[in-house]
C-alpha cells in the first residue's frame, strides 16, 4: 500500500547523523518512521529517490542511501548547500521531519539480475550506488561478477569509509577506490580521474555486462567516450539524472529534458534513451 496522497509527507525522526568527509559538507542521516505502517508504505528501491520535507523551511530531492534490504531505517546523504541542506545540518538526533515518496523509477533490476554489472560513480552522487551495491550484496546470488570504480577529489572527501572497508574485505565485488590526487604515502588505492582508472579496470563488454553510471556531469561527460571504446552498447549503460530532480511529481514542470519529466519518466535512463532527449542533462 502506498501514500494515496503524493504531496504528504510521512513524519520520520532522526535516529543518528554521521559526518562522511573531512570537511563536514556531507552528513548521512538515519531515520526512522513515526508510524510503523509508513515504513511498510515506503517500499522502495535502488536508485530512487525523496524528498526531505522540513516544516517552515521546504523540501528537498535527495537519493535514496540505504538499501531495501536494511530494515527498520532508511538512509540518506545531504550536501550542505543550500537554506535547506543547511537547516538540516543543524538538526539533532531526535528531531522530528517529513519524508515524501518513494519517487522516480529505479535501477532496472528485473533485467540486471544474472549479469555481470560494473557501477562507476563519482563524489556525492554515490548515495544510490551505495544502496545498489548493498542490496546486491545482500542478493549476490542473484548478480554476475560486480566491479565497483567509486571516486573523489581526495580520501577526505569519499564517503562510506566503514562500507568500503567493509566490501573490500568481504572480496564478494572487485572495489576500486581512486583519488584524484592525495600526498598521503600510505595510500594503497588508485590514484587519477574516474574515467581512466575505468578504462584500465572495467571488465569487457559483452551482452551479460551492463553499466551503471552516477556521478558530477563532468565525471559522466568524460566517462562515456571511455564505455564507447570499450565496447559496451548504449542500451547497456544506464545513468541515473537525479541532479534534475525538483518536484518529484513531475507537476512543476522544472525538471524537464525536451518532452521527458525527470522526476516522473526517471531519474533512471539508458544511454540509448538519453541520446534520443536534448543534450541538457
Amino acid at each position: 500500500m502506498r501514500n494515496p496522497n503524493p504531496y504528504e509527507p510521512y513524519p520520520v525522526r532522526i535516529d543518528d547523523i554521521t559526518v562522511e568527509t573531512e570537511d563536514k559538507s556531507l552528513k548521512t542521516f538515519k531515520f526512522v518512521f513515526l508510524n510503523p505502517e509508513h515504513e511498510e508504505m515506503f517500499a522502495y528501491k535502488s536508485g530512487q529517490f525523496a524528498e526531505l520535507s522540513i516544516p517552515g523551511q521546504g523540501e528537498i530531492p535527495i537519493g535514496i542511501a540505504s538499501s531495501p534490504t536494511e530494515k527498520g531505517f532508511v538512509k540518506f546523504t545531504v550536501f550542505k548547500t543550500g537554506k535547506v541542506t543547511s537547516y538540516l545540518h543543524s538538526m539533532q538526533v531526535g528531531d522530528i521531519m517529513g519524508l515524501r515518496g518513494p519517487l522516480g523509477n529505479w535501477y532496472p533490476w528485473e533485467i540486471l539480475e544474472g549479469k555481470n554489472i560494473l557501477i562507476i560513480g563519482g563524489g556525492f552522487a554515490f548515495t544510490t550506488l551505495r544502496s545498489s551495491i548493498k542490496m546486491m550484496l545482500d542478493n549476490r546470488e542473484k548478480f554476475g561478477k560486480i566491479d565497483v570504480v567509486y571516486g573523489a577529489r581526495s580520501p577526505g572527501m569519499l564517503l562510506y569509509m566503514d562500507d568500503l572497508r567493509e566490501w573490500e574485505a568481504q572480496g564478494k565485488i572487485n572495489m576500486h577506490i581512486t583519488v584524484d590526487r592525495t600526498d598521503d604515502p600510505n595510500w594503497k588505492y588508485h590514484q587519477g580521474f574516474v574515467p581512466a582508472i575505468t578504462e584500465k579496470v572495467a571488465p569487457p563488454a559483452d551482452d551479460d555486462t551492463y553499466a551503471i553510471v552516477c556521478g558530477p556531469p563532468v565525471m559522466i561527460k568524460f566517462t562515456q567516450p571511455v564505455l564507447d571504446k570499450l565496447g559496451y552498447k548504449h542500451d547497456h549503460i544506464i545513468m541515473s539524472l537525479e541532479n534534475r530532480m525538483k518536484c518529484g511529481i513531475g507537476m512543476c514542470g522544472r525538471c524537464n529534458i525536451g518532452k521527458e519529466l525527470v522526476c516522473k519518466d526517471g531519474p533512471v535512463f539508458t544511454l540509448d534513451q538519453l541520446n534520443q532527449m536534448p543534450k541538457e542533462y
